[in-house]
């Protein structure tokens, strides 16, 4: 580590101690239920009281982050939308991590409130329960009244989390920068995933980006009556506090109670997912938690949503990408999925494209002969997700983010209907997103960012070949060359080199007798008395240098291995 580090590890000492220590006993319940006798096992308990070491890894994994608090649950969430990096089975543990927390008292959150807004509670509401409705990691709701009589809801930060989340932050940068040089992390990019956590916290902490993602969702689907966005009010909400509408309905998990109001679960389910396929292929911006939480239904058969921290963006080239994959899987195309996974992913140095190539063709053979009435979709993507991260292809953050949002919103949708098809209610989508590709407008933006990067490349080039031609004539130009995978290969050199000239030297002086011998070494035969010592050592050092290198090359599998 970094000696500028150093500091950060002083400053937040206490909490690098209580971190690893939840992680070390976690770890330890592994490290018991692969050697310790059976007994050891039941040693450490996890909160439910079952046996740490009883549980599966992943469970593991979840009870350690709820164990860590509200930084490390948030991390876990994100995770868990990000199979092509830590894999489905994770990524599905993740998803059960509670969130629901003690709330901060009464007097607390009423003297946040007056202090983000300036004034009393009592000039802006005429009543406010200090009873929480919910209670959260990052914050908590009040149910409120404003003077003019409307209910709303007060979403409040909870205090201090801020200063929390600034050293877990820190903290967790430099566990990833220690987890980058350990080869079994290596391939979940620990660096680059705490990077993006950074920036995804950072809006989670400010309610004024959630208020702003709510009147955006409001303008995309004013005049459509099948779905409700709380209105938010813009003088009441600042980065700690965000007042919206209250909005009563039926939690969509609660079958009993939609059953029993009489709600059409069948056209709720395509209504919703039309919902949401409308903000991924044709408004670019969606609601990236469509778990049940966050759905209510309304009379009507309307649709209500919450929670509108985490959204997702899509570009015109991400829904053409998308549509494509699907397409691929139901023609059965597996060069052209192949084709598409390595144009939209990341590729790892060395990638087996002929085995990737293969493992998709049997993937193909496998959802592509499936009956669209009966075609998984939450499965297909799962396994390609799968199969991608065991190529350690690593996807584009918002690509991830929308296989996962696809498969929660299928699983929701299949609680109101359980013969819900989501494929069959993409095909219009599909269409859609096909003719606007080949549309007049479509081809014409192309033609003009076409023109504009072949116009910049037409104005850097002359510079740039002047430039090099200065280089070369003042004799400045110089060509680096970056030898990757050498450093093996020139160890064994040398080693090699060195053991031929010690036992080259070696043999010398035991040619010429050159002292001290084995004269003075009563318990060495008379034969080889004469022998010089130096000489001796010097040739066994050289035979056992050969053949370290000689084993060496042999366990490398390059030593009689022609190129083809």
């Amino acid at each position: 580590m970094k000696i500028t580090s150093i500091p950060q590890l002083y400053r937040n000492v206490n909490r690098w101690r209580e971190i690893l220590a939840v992680l070390s006993k976690y770890g330890l319940a592994n490290w018991i239920g692969r050697l310790g006798p059976d007994f050891a096992k039941d040693l450490l308990k996890a909160p439910d009281g079952q046996a740490i070491a009883r549980h599966s890894w992943e469970t593991r994994v979840r009870l350690a982050l709820s164990e860590l608090g509200p930084t490390f649950i948030k991390l876990g969430q994100i995770l868990s939308t990000r199979p092509d990096l830590i894999g489905v089975d994770l990524a599905t543990e993740l998803e059960h991590l509670q969130t629901d927390v003690p709330a901060d008292p009464p007097e607390v959150a009423r003297a946040l409130v007056e202090k983000e807004l300036g004034r009393p509670i009592s000039e802006f509401f005429a009543r406010f329960d200090d009873q929480p409705l919910a209670s959260a990691s990052i914050g908590q709701v009040h149910r409120a009244e404003l003077l003019s009589g409307e209910t709303v809801v007060v979403k409040i930060q909870r205090a201090g989390i801020e200063r929390k989340v600034a050293v877990d932050l820190e903290i967790l940068a430099g566990l990833a920068l220690l987890a980058q040089r350990l080869p079994e992390f290596r391939n979940y990019r620990p660096r680059a995933t705490v990077a993006e956590f950074h920036r995804t916290m950072r809006g989670e902490l400010d309610f004024r980006r959630e208020m702003r993602n709510m009147e955006e969702f409001a303008r995309d689907f004013e005049g459509n009556s099948t779905i409700r966005i709380p209105h938010a009010y813009p003088e009441l909400t600042t980065s700690r506090v965000l007042t919206m509408e209250f909005i009563e309905g039926v939690p969509i998990s609660d079958t009993p109670r939609i059953r029993a109001d009489g709600f059409d679960t069948k056209e709720l389910a395509r209504r919703g997912a039309n919902i949401y396929l409308e903000m991924i292929f044709c408004n670019g911006l969606y609601h990236a938690d469509p778990h049940p939480g966050n759905v209510v239904l309304l009379d009507g058969n309307v649709i209500g949503l919450f929670d509108f921290g985490m959204v997702g963006r899509m570009t015109e080239r991400m829904q053409e990408d998308f549509v494509e994959m699907l397409m691929a899987v139901t023609s059965r195309d597996a060069e052209h999925l192949t084709s598409i996974i390595t144009r939209v992913g990341s590729m790892p140095p060395g990638l087996d494209r002929v085995a990737l190539g293969l493992d998709v063709a049997d993937y193909i053979s496998h959802y592509g002969s499936m009956n669209l009435e009966h075609f998984d979709l939450s499965g297909a993507l799962a396994e390609m997700t799968e199969m991608i991260r065991r190529y350690e292809i690593m996807l584009p953050a918002r690509v991830a983010l929308l296989i996962k949002v696809l498969i929660t919103l299928e699983g929701t949708a299949k609680l109101l209907n359980p013969n819900f098809n989501m494929l069959e209610v993409m095909k219009p989508y599909q269409k859609r997103l096909m003719l606007r590709q080949l549309s007049p407008g479509r081809q014409l933006r192309k033609l003009r960012r076409l023109y504009g990067e072949i116009g910049h490349l037409i104005e850097v080039l002359p510079r740039g070949i002047v430039d090099i031609l200065q280089q070369v004539e003042t004799g400045k130009f110089d060509v680096h060359l970056d030898h990757r995978g050498l450093e093996p290969s020139v160890n064994r050199l040398v080693l090699g080199m060195l053991a031929s000239a010690l036992f080259v030297g070696s043999a010398l002086m035991l040619a010429h007798q050159i002292p001290p011998s084995f004269e003075q070494v009563p318990l060495i035969p008379k034969a080889l008395r004469t022998l010089s010592i130096p000489g001796t050592v010097g040739c066994g050092l050289s035979i056992a240098l050969g053949w370290r290198l000689w084993l060496a090359i042999s366990r490398s599998g390059h030593l009689n291995r022609r190129e083809d």
